[in-house]
């Protein structure tokens, strides 16, 4: 992620407003994706070959806790996952995770999936959680109230390249005449999560950089939680556009299920620039053995052919990075700086 390509959102859209949607594509080449969706065949429609249970043998060098500590089986660490996507999807990946992480490590995970984004982060500052898979704006209120560290950064699949960064998207049912941001005023509109950084965040600065307010211009608006929801939602005619992740429409396992023929009746029609991913944290103060002994485990998950496969069923995870705590204080101050500030937002 470089601040040019920041820059471009937050200040160039403000100058050169309309022109951007304009220059806006009207679909999304597949090109263009930020993640792809996990494989279903190999060539010439032959099934693809079986993956194979992830390895999850004891690794060497892992901590050993007493009954009663973090991390013992009366005592488990507790791994929370937002809602952005499939919550039983999600739920059914971050379990199988938690499991082989227990194997690896030694120590106990169990997991909870928030009933929104920001029970998420609650229930990391109440300590009944002390580790995290926030999305990108949570990670930033999660710092700003509780101190939250960010150890990974997911990496996913941009270009034909694992990247630590992915876009936002703007979609529109074929049926509303919806082609450009400016056509938008008068439509009904779907948002997900108010937290969400690609469906909620990142939309309302694009709108209002092409002088459309969000609160104001729509004839409807909804707030429908998951990037699931918002492209159902779209599909079924229920708002004319509304803005999620490059690309749900393909890499959501439920969408491609259950709506098969969504890429023949919404289309996209604006792309944002970079945001940097989502990834795993912890709450402050947890043991640096805790500490080490997971971030070595997921990455020992993120390269093998079986760990590969529950990360992409989880969130499209393609891999993870470390990363400083101050991986995304960058991002935070071109935020603030195009009138967005986490920090004003803790209630």
């Amino acid at each position: 992620m470089t601040k040019r390509s920041l820059f471009t959102v937050f200040t160039l859209l403000a100058v050169l407003s309309m022109a951007l949607s304009a220059c806006a594509p009207t679909a999304a080449p597949e090109a263009t994706a930020t993640t792809a969706p996990p494989p279903t065949t190999a060539g010439g429609g032959e099934a693809t070959p079986t993956v194979p249970p992830p390895t999850c043998d004891k690794l060497p060098n892992m901590p050993t806790v007493a009954a009663g500590e973090l991390g013992a089986a009366d005592n488990p660490i507790v791994m929370t996952f937002v809602p952005s996507g499939d919550v039983a999807q999600i739920t059914k990946a971050g379990t199988e995770i938690a499991d082989c992480l227990s194997k690896l490590t030694g120590l106990t995970y169990q997991i909870e999936v928030g009933t929104s984004f920001a029970a998420s982060i609650e229930a990391m500052g109440a300590g009944k959680a002390q580790i995290g898979f926030l999305n990108t704006f949570s990670i930033l209120l999660a710092q700003s109230k509780y101190d939250v560290e960010p150890a990974l950064v997911a990496l996913r699949t941009y270009k034909g390249k694992l990247e630590n960064f992915y876009q936002s998207q703007f979609i529109a049912n074929k049926a509303s005449g919806v082609t450009s941001i400016a056509d938008l005023k008068g439509k009904t509109f779907c948002f997900g999560d108010p937290n969400s950084t690609s469906s909620n965040i990142m939309p309302r600065i694009v709108l209002k950089a092409n002088g459309i307010d969000p609160d104001k211009d729509f004839k409807a608006t909804q707030s429908v939680g998951s990037h699931d929801n918002v492209a159902i939602a779209v599909y079924k005619g229920d708002c004319d556009a509304g803005a999620t992740f490059v690309d749900v429409r393909t890499d959501s396992a439920p969408i491609k299920e259950n709506y098969p023929d969504i890429l023949d009746k919404v289309d996209v029609f604006f792309l944002t620039d970079n945001i940097p991913n989502d990834g795993m944290q912890f709450i402050k103060d947890v043991d640096e053995s805790i500490k080490d002994a997971t971030v070595t485990g997921l990455l020992f998950i993120a390269e093998d052919t079986g760990g590969k496969a529950m990360l992409r069923n989880l969130y499209s995870y393609r891999g993870f990075a470390e990363i400083e705590p101050t991986f995304y204080d960058e991002f935070r101050a071109l935020l603030v700086q195009a009138g967005v500030d986490p920090a004003e937002m803790i209630k």
